[in-house]
């Protein structure tokens, strides 16, 4: 780390941080739940490396000379300790460079938009690993493999595989209906910001952004007198959402989707017994950030898909 703490107005960039964002260097040392703040005064340019402005995607190098504003450095009350777990981390896998947990649904993975504390933070303080940092997200609804790196090293290299789209991503989701083919590619260009019902959605615009999903059926199943289907999804993309979009613009909205799905489709779920989105990150592939060697993940099924069969088996 830079050999100062973030209440002076320097900092001195040391070879461990060389290579790191701008704003991902600030947001580790001030806290995401400020991330706003911090990237309204690189852009506005009252942070500067150097003396010179930069953008919040610079790169830091050793020995850099990191300038800190007065609004940054004020010192405030010390926030509340992140309230303890509610249950067991479920760890996938672990060594010396990162942790893969079996992410619980409803969870936020960071503080922010409301939400004081999330789940790194929590596991900070159950693990007492200050450096333990996200090398991927998943949306607060979804479940599944959760890949923490334990050393910056460790870090950049996994977050770099996912920038690269190196890393391969397996979801597996419960969706109404049935799509028209048992195997497909959905490509789209999905735009944020839009709103409806005065919530914020992603819609297919031509504005957009490229995002592509392939899609394979696993299994038809009759549901309660309703058919439904559990599908293998392989996004080549990281949109925002993309993958509950995909879905809806198939026809086949996932089950539990409040967002996404028919006011009709959701009430159904919810009358047969469905609680939470039926969506999984199953498993991940990925280069080992030390030993090169690939490693594969796979989280089991979480339990609220009990409701559908409980002789259901994972697919391989």
């Amino acid at each position: 780390m830079a050999n100062s703490t973030a209440s002076q107005a320097y900092i001195i960039i040391d070879k461990n941080e060389d290579g790191t964002r701008l704003d991902r260097f600030l947001l580790r040392r001030i806290g995401e739940q400020q991330r706003h703040l911090v990237l309204r005064l690189i852009r506005k340019g009252n942070v500067r490396v150097n003396s010179k402005r930069c953008k919040p995607q610079h790169r830091l190098h050793d020995g850099d000379r990191l300038f800190i504003p007065a609004s940054l450095r004020t010192s405030k009350a010390a926030p509340a300790a992140p309230a303890p777990l509610r249950f067991t981390p479920e760890v996938l896998y672990e060594d010396e460079a990162l942790i893969v947990i079996n992410k619980p649904q409803g969870m936020v993975v960071h503080g922010g938009s409301g939400h004081q504390h999330g789940l790194v933070e929590q596991l900070k303080a159950h693990w007492q690993c200050d450096e333990l940092r996200l090398a991927h997200r998943l949306d607060r609804d979804t479940s599944g493999c959760l890949i923490l790196a334990r050393q910056l090293p460790a870090l950049r290299s996994l977050s770099e595989q996912f920038r690269q789209r190196q890393a391969e991503k397996t979801y597996l989701a419960w969706v109404e209906g049935e799509p028209m083919s048992s195997a497909g590619r959905i490509r789209q260009a999905l735009a944020k910001g839009y709103l409806q019902g005065g919530e914020r959605m992603v819609i297919n615009n031509a504005g957009g952004k490229d995002a592509c999903t392939d899609f394979r059926l696993v299994l038809r199943y009759d549901w309660q007198q309703r058919p439904v289907s559990l599908l293998a999804l392989f996004p080549h993309s990281g949109r925002t959402h993309q993958l509950r979009v995909h879905m809806q613009q198939e026809g086949c909205p996932i089950l539990g989707d409040s967002k996404y799905a028919s006011r009709q489709a959701l009430q159904a779920y919810r009358q047969r017994g469905g609680k939470g989105l039926c969506l999984h990150a199953w498993r991940l592939r990925f280069t080992h950030p030390y030993h090169q060697r690939a490693v594969e993940v796979r989280a089991p099924w979480p339990g609220n898909w009990s409701v559908f069969h409980h002789n259901l088996i994972t697919p391989e």
